[in-house]
């Protein structure tokens, strides 16, 4: 069993040129509600790390905190080398052409084709031709496995799972580094949801994505997590493998993974 003081978590173990967040000391309120209590989360350039917890434990929370979107009552949140919450506006907008982030319902603009969500990040940070532009959100919705007559489509035409994709082409639009994404695979059905954590491990092992998800999908912790941190009482209560976290004697941990009394072999991710 890894405990989060001795996990890769460790700025002993850790050196800071390989991290790409490095959260410290979190604490988040809300009224008299205490949301995190000195949470601490580093995640490495080029990991795959699913973030769980029970309800209430702040997962959400912490991705909007970390993206700049939601401000912590202290603590500090360093994302590809920038201090996220003492970064000048042009140091702030240079850093988020860096990271994409997927909202849990897919957030796609409903007045706005597929092509034009694609294209709606491109356009902010960039001033390009528009032949290059949809080029651009052609290679963007081909990565994310949309076929080419998706992008004349609204969003209202598209299913669950291809609502998903777009937001993903969307999301990867300026070739970020980091990816994060809240609740993927929520709504889908299994085979499309397992065809959705394939996605990711294509863009983390064979684009060198830095994936951080938070999700509630016990298939997607088994397939493809290289590394789950599990939140809890404020703070992380566990990180490590999948078989490292479900050896944790805790008991929202053992009653999480008991619905499932034969874990397979997660997916191998190539180094």
């Amino acid at each position: 069993m890894v405990k989060p003081d001795e996990s890769v978590t460790d700025p002993a173990i850790m050196t800071a040129p390989e991290l790409v967040i490095d959260a410290r000391a979190i604490v988040t309120r809300f009224g008299k509600q205490v949301v995190h209590n000195g949470l601490d989360l580093q995640i490495r350039r080029g990991d795959l790390v699913a973030l769980i917890g029970g309800s209430g434990t702040g997962k959400s929370v912490l991705l909007r905190e970390i993206i700049g979107l939601h401000r912590p009552d202290s603590g500090s949140v360093t994302l590809l080398g920038t201090d996220i919450w003492t970064a000048s506006p042009d140091m702030l907008a240079a850093v988020r052409r860096r990271f994409g982030m997927m909202f849990q319902e897919g957030a796609l603009f409903s007045s706005l084709s597929v092509a034009a969500n694609v294209a709606t990040p491109l356009r902010e940070h960039f001033s390009l031709p528009e032949d290059l532009l949809d080029e651009l959100v052609r290679l963007r919705l081909a990565l994310a496995g949309l076929p080419p007559d998706a992008a004349s489509k609204m969003p209202s035409q598209l299913s669950g799972g291809m609502v998903k994709r777009a937001a993903i082409a969307r999301a990867i639009a300026l070739e970020p580094e980091v990816l994060f994404l809240d609740e993927p695979t929520s709504g889908l059905d299994p085979i499309t949801a397992r065809a959705f954590d394939q996605l990711l491990t294509f863009l983390n092992r064979d684009l060198g994505i830095t994936v951080l998800l938070v999700t509630h999908d016990l298939d997607s912790l088994v397939g493809i997590a290289r590394r789950i941190v599990v939140l809890g009482q404020g703070r992380v209560i566990a990180d490590g493998s999948l078989a490292e976290i479900t050896a944790v004697d805790d008991p929202w941990i053992q009653s999480y993974f008991s619905s499932r009394a034969n874990l397979p072999a997660p997916i191998r991710h190539q180094q």
